[in-house]
């Protein structure tokens, strides 16, 4: 529907853009056939342009945003039901009752037309059919048919009128007529469109009455034969009739000097604007994502190969998973606390994969309910360097440097759950968030712990999906050197003061300074580090 509303408003443009062409630059010169094939291409540009466009492809990297991820997270709006008034459709509505009109007064044009030649005499002559009539109507030409009324004219007057009419007729005028008469009903709201066909049947009458003066004697003669049919108001709407308004017009061309050769500069100056339309707007950028490619430190991303573990999988799949991974990429895997239950369905396992220094653990535990889907996902970059994770259907995990497969950008992160309390580390600023949750006690709730070891960097990501029961202790570590400043509700507390000493429940936040961000906060006390929590007062 609104493609045919932009159609429309593109080719009423267009038509506009001609007509002011001809009736500013071209109406008054004497390039006559010229004018004719620039108004009737204006027709044909408009129709046609509109329906070509270019597609430019422009091939963009993988971005997405956290605000549209939260965004598409939302729930959609509901609409709201109550009636509106539909502009769209009353517009069609009103369009094509416009249209229907117009068509309908095409079609008794045409049947006007067969009633007047409909059991006529014809009298062929050459490349013409000459019907003579009996009725009050100006004389004109459909084709190679002629008709006028012989009895209304002296001999001169219809030798004139004859010649003007074989111009009409053997340069196929009556095709012009029938194309701008078909452009007005298409566009009939437009009134440029209006002025455009009445252009193109005078400048038809211009060529007809060039053409007819250079053949006859008496140039004067020929004027007073115009002005006399002007009497004549009867003639049939889609023929070239003899009779025209603006007879005025018509002498005046007919006896104007003819325009100097130079000035057929002025058709030309369409082109830039049609440049410039296409440029604008039938020009289709079309964003296309690269081929995604994961990228660390170790170079681009060869293959992503997920080794997927479902409720389904028996003893047999599991022992397939461990010999391919061994095999093809020399990674242990081993599963443990393995049950099913009556329909020998997973409801929970242990699953440890080891890459060298690299570690991965998962733990699925389900209750009564089976376990999700997940996998053992292993990434192998140009240099032949893997790197092992856990990816679950909701939660999917990189290693080392966190590289997410969902395309998502995300920092390093170090989560770990120790007793209902989850840390989340910004690399960037050695700065670590800590937040408590609430335990679920139900059962039969599924949840999955992931564990990410580098004994490299001596780091650890654990990642629990719903922040069940399950606990993996991983206490927060102090440096080398010395013990860890805790301050509590703004208060320091002292060296023998342990985490343990305090209950998980009570905790509302928690944040871990460390490094260069921790001296810059707490001057040189911090050096060790510094754990700063909020209790629940």
């Amino acid at each position: 529907m609104e493609a045919l509303f932009i159609y429309i408003i593109k080719s009423a443009s267009l038509i506009l853009l001609f007509y002011c062409a001809y009736y500013f630059l071209l109406r008054k010169e004497t390039f006559f056939n010229s004018n004719r094939w620039f108004l009737l291409s204006g027709l044909l540009v408009s129709a046609i342009l509109p329906l070509f466009v270019y597609t430019k492809t422009i091939w963009i990297d993988t971005v997405q945003s956290l605000d549209m991820d939260a965004q598409s997270a939302l729930p959609h709006s509901i609409e709201n039901e109550s009636f509106h008034f539909n502009w769209i459709y009353f517009m069609l509505g009103l369009y094509t009752l416009g249209f229907l009109v117009f068509m309908i007064k095409f079609a008794l044009d045409f049947y006007s037309l067969n009633s007047i030649l409909r059991g006529k005499k014809i009298q062929q002559q050459a490349d013409f059919k000459f019907v003579d009539v009996n009725d009050n109507i100006a004389p004109f030409s459909y084709f190679e048919y002629i008709v006028y009324n012989s009895s209304m004219f002296t001999p001169s007057e219809l030798e004139n009128i004859i010649a003007h009419e074989k111009v009409h007729s053997d340069q196929n005028h009556t095709i012009d007529v029938l194309i701008s008469r078909l452009f007005t009903i298409i566009f009939w709201f437009n009134p440029i469109v209006w002025l455009y066909k009445k252009a193109i049947t005078q400048n038809l009458e211009f060529i007809a009455d060039s053409e007819a003066a250079k053949k006859l004697l008496d140039k004067k003669a020929y004027q007073y034969t115009l002005l006399k049919i002007t009497t004549h108001e009867s003639c049939v709407a889609i023929t070239n009739h003899f009779y025209q308004s603006l007879i005025k017009k018509r002498i005046v061309m007919l006896n104007k000097n003819q325009s100097k050769k130079r000035n057929s500069w002025k058709y030309y100056t369409v082109i830039p604007v049609l440049a410039a339309f296409v440029l604008l707007f039938q020009v289709e950028v079309v964003a296309k994502e690269k081929q995604q490619i994961i990228k660390d430190a170790a170079g681009e991303i060869k293959s992503v190969d997920v080794y997927k573990i479902r409720k389904s999988s028996t003893d047999a799949d599991l022992k397939q998973i461990k010999e391919k991974l061994k095999s093809i990429h020399n990674i242990d895997f081993e599963a443990s606390e393995i049950k099913r239950n009556a329909e020998n369905e997973l409801t929970s396992i242990i699953i440890d994969v080891k890459n060298g220094s690299q570690e991965a653990k998962s733990i699925q535990t389900a209750g009564n309910q089976t376990i999700k889907d997940f996998g053992v996902v292993v990434i192998t970059d140009q240099n032949g360097i893997k790197k092992v994770g856990i990816q679950t259907d909701d939660t999917k995990v990189g290693v080392s440097k966190e590289i997410n497969l969902d395309s998502k950008t995300t920092k390093g992160s170090k989560t770990v759950t120790g007793n209902k309390i989850i840390i989340k580390t910004d690399t960037n600023d050695n700065t670590n968030s800590i937040t408590s949750t609430k335990t679920n006690t139900n059962n039969n709730t599924n949840s999955s712990t992931n564990v990410n070891v580098n004994t490299d960097t001596n780091s650890t990501t654990i990642t629990v999906r719903d922040g069940s029961t399950i606990a993996v202790s991983n206490s927060v570590k102090t440096n080398k050197d010395g013990k860890q400043l805790i301050i509590i509700d703004g208060e320091e507390k002292p060296s023998a003061f342990s985490l343990d000493d305090i209950n998980s429940n009570d905790i509302k936040t928690m944040n871990v300074y460390k490094g260069e961000a921790s001296i810059a906060k707490f001057g040189e006390k911090g050096k060790n580090g510094v754990i700063v929590i909020e209790t629940r007062k």
